[in-house]
């Protein structure tokens, strides 16, 4: 009879998450093993943004060099008024941001970012082609039922499968998903494309009561600009799953009339799918039995403050130092101990994600003349953004305090 394979750890996804767990575990002493569901590794998405709470911790693990070479380094944060164009508030980034956070706040792209990790993880430690159906519980391992109708098992099983988490509804117990009531176009445009755009290399938001489009530069050059178009949309999403089909004139519809640059950019990039931008409630504990959630399994985001790579990130310290203390019988006190570090600052992060559409899709008036007004004046990474990016996490265990998101 053919024995089950086990392992001590078994990470379930080999997204951004999964391998830096992967590497903060190996630091500790700890060789996991990364399950992953399709043939190659490939990322869902077009880019990240990497923010010093979460590079930081990559010169930590020994690779920021490497993600320097394939990543760029943000000028500024522009906020525009999407019609008209007109600068509403900047703030320096470059030499500013890294001399007060202590590291780069960095465009990638989400296969080089990938291609990285795994290198540094190593192949002998990533099972490809390895898609988890079922678990099951004993008392001192999990059983892990796999596609090919084959078994593993693992003492201790980490979900790093993202926000469709197959783990954490099996922690839940159901799928909590809800819609956010807005929708998105995601799209990658060579830099040299957009000749309406003014500061191609800054981060920059376009807003405007009919959505926002955020843009920032990526590549080791800055030759790429990623952009997400973020709208209002009905508050039913029928779609089958996360993703549909999308015409061109539904990414066009909510900025009709809008800057040429915005026109352009959305015009230049190959748009057909329409994501619905889904957020979760936070969880009262992320684990049952021997099975603990780490990123957007957990605590999944709305994109509006590039927090959810950063955040999955911020978990990996977390987890890695209370597992490398855990009784390998018992590690029940280990997470608790995990979600204890990480509960408060996560979901702090979430709703200010969650708050920042509301800001920016202010409708004319007298509400968005006085937001306009606050942009004006506002140093962000001084006054609304420190408590996230200043964030060390192998320092930190908690949220800032007096911690301030944008105000209405």
């Amino acid at each position: 009879m053919e024995q089950t394979p086990h392992d001590d750890v078994v990470i379930i996804g080999a997204g951004i998450g999964g391998l830096t767990l992967a590497l903060a575990l190996r630091e500790r002493g700890i060789d996991a093993t990364v399950l992953e569901r399709t043939a190659e590794l490939r990322e869902v998405g077009a880019a990240v943004a990497l923010s010093a709470n979460a590079t930081t911790l990559f010169r930590r693990l020994g690779i920021y060099d490497a993600l320097e070479e394939v990543s760029w380094a943000q000028t500024d944060l522009v906020f525009r008024d999407g019609r008209t164009g007109a600068t509403l508030g900047r703030t320096p980034v470059g030499s500013a941001y890294r001399e007060r956070f202590g590291a780069d706040y960095w465009g990638v792209h989400r296969a080089d970012l990938q291609r990285v990790l795994s290198d540094a993880v190593g192949a002998e430690r990533i099972r490809l082609s390895h898609h988890v159906l079922d678990l099951h519980e004993e008392d001192d391992r999990v059983l892990l039922d796999l596609a090919d109708g084959s078994r593993r098992s693992a003492g201790i099983v980490v979900g790093a499968d993202g926000a469709r988490s197959l783990l954490r509804r099996w922690v839940v117990g159901y799928d909590d998903a809800i819609y956010s009531g807005r929708s998105g176009f995601r799209g990658i445009v060579p830099t040299e494309q957009l000749t309406e755009l003014p500061d191609p290399r800054a981060i920059q938001f376009w807003i405007g009561p009919t959505g926002h489009l955020l843009h920032y530069a990526m590549g080791g050059q800055g030759q790429d600009v990623n952009f997400l178009a973020v709208s209002r949309t009905p508050q039913e999403w029928t779609a089958e799953g996360w993703v549909e089909p999308a015409r061109d004139e539904e990414k066009f519809l909510p900025f009709a009339g809008w800057h040429p640059a915005v026109t352009q950019m959305l015009g230049a990039g190959e748009v057909d799918q329409r994501w619905a931008l889904m957020r979760r409630p936070p969880l009262s504990t992320w684990h049952r039995g021997r099975v603990v959630l780490l990123g957007d399994a957990a605590h999944a985001l709305v994109p509006h403050h590039g927090q959810g790579a950063n955040q999955s990130i911020e978990d990996t310290w977390a987890l890695a130092e209370e597992l490398a203390a855990a009784d390998p019988a018992d590690p029940t006190p280990a997470f608790e101990a995990y979600e204890g570090r990480r509960r408060l600052r996560t979901r702090a992060v979430q709703f200010a994600s969650w708050q920042v559409a509301e800001v920016l899709h202010l409708p004319d008036g007298p509400a968005a003349e006085a937001r306009n007004a606050e942009m004006a004046t506002t140093d962000y990474f001084e006054d609304k953004l420190a408590w996230i990016h200043g964030y060390d996490p192998t320092v930190d265990s908690g949220i800032r305090p007096g911690a301030r998101v944008l105000n209405r």
